[in-house]
């Protein structure tokens, strides 16, 4: 379930950065941080505190690839396309993960949002091809196969986590 959004979460976000125009980015990296997006009504508040235009937060927040305005899984998992990901055979495990997690190219998060997949141009790890990340964390010399039990252990850890201790 999407993240309820929270204006005074916000505006505490807003307060740690001096509620300077300067600090858009940060402010931003936080307010994702925190939401696994940047929800469409923080854009009005954050022009009103910053005093920017809307349409300028707007066009730093699309321009840059690492944020995004739809919501995003709990694990984000990149698949690495790069040229020496491509040529070990990356696309099975792309293909793999989709298939085991009912996603398209057109529909990369899951209905639950715990899981994102995408595909990045390069990972910057070549020597460990073909490789994905899951949250930032690095996993080489990847196959489909592989990719199966990685998703086995983080639903285990997603079920995990909502059972009461």
């Amino acid at each position: 379930m999407e993240p309820v959004f929270d204006p005074g979460k916000v505006e505490s976000i807003i307060q740690n950065h001096a509620a300077k125009a300067s600090a858009v980015v940060a402010i931003l990296q936080d307010i994702q941080d925190n939401y696994r997006h940047i929800p469409r009504q923080a854009f009005a508040l954050l022009s009103s505190r910053l005093g920017i235009p809307e349409a300028r937060i707007y066009s730093v927040a699309t321009f840059y690839e690492n944020f995004s305005l739809e919501p995003k899984g709990r694990f984000v998992i990149k698949v690495c396309d790069g040229t020496a990901c491509h040529v070990r055979k990356s696309l099975p495990i792309l293909e793999r993960l989709r298939q085991e997690l009912k996603l398209t190219a057109g529909k990369v998060t899951t209905a639950d949002l715990q899981f994102t997949v995408e595909t990045v141009s390069c990972l910057g790890a070549c020597g460990l091809a073909p490789v994905i990340t899951v949250n930032e964390q690095a996993y080489p010399a990847m196959t489909p196969a592989k990719a199966s039990e990685l998703l086995i252990s983080l639903r285990e850890e997603v079920a995990n986590a909502k059972e009461p201790e």
